[in-house]
């Protein structure tokens, strides 16, 4: 599922899929995204880049052709490849950089960037 609050500028994205679940929040006022992996009980955050993420704006309107399209021939599909670097929890002064939304998803949590 997708929630979009467009007032904060935040996209959240709940996958349920038994082990492979996750949760994932676009942070547009910060510019980062995070993705916390359930099975894996870790964090990945990297920063917006706008040549791959897609615009707020875009999001509802990629998240209604991906619900009413079997396929989305759309050139804004985003995939992800995560290389695991060197973990670590987050300090006070990363908070403030990721913002509050994304450290309620990763607090706690090994966070790979």
């Amino acid at each position: 599922t997708m929630t979009i609050h467009n007032e904060n500028q935040i996209v959240e994205v709940h996958v349920g899929s038994g082990q492979y679940s996750s949760d994932t929040i676009f942070d547009y006022s910060h510019g980062y995204v995070a993705t916390r992996l359930f099975s894996r009980n870790a964090c990945f955050i990297m920063k917006i880049n706008k040549e791959y993420i897609p615009e707020l704006q875009e999001m509802g309107r990629l998240a209604f052709e991906r619900q009413t399209m079997r396929e989305i021939y759309s050139p804004n599909n985003v995939w992800v490849r995560f290389q695991p670097g060197n973990s670590f929890f987050g300090r006070i002064k990363d908070w403030l950089v990721y913002g509050r939304a994304i450290e309620q998803l990763c607090a706690g949590l090994p966070l790979y960037q």
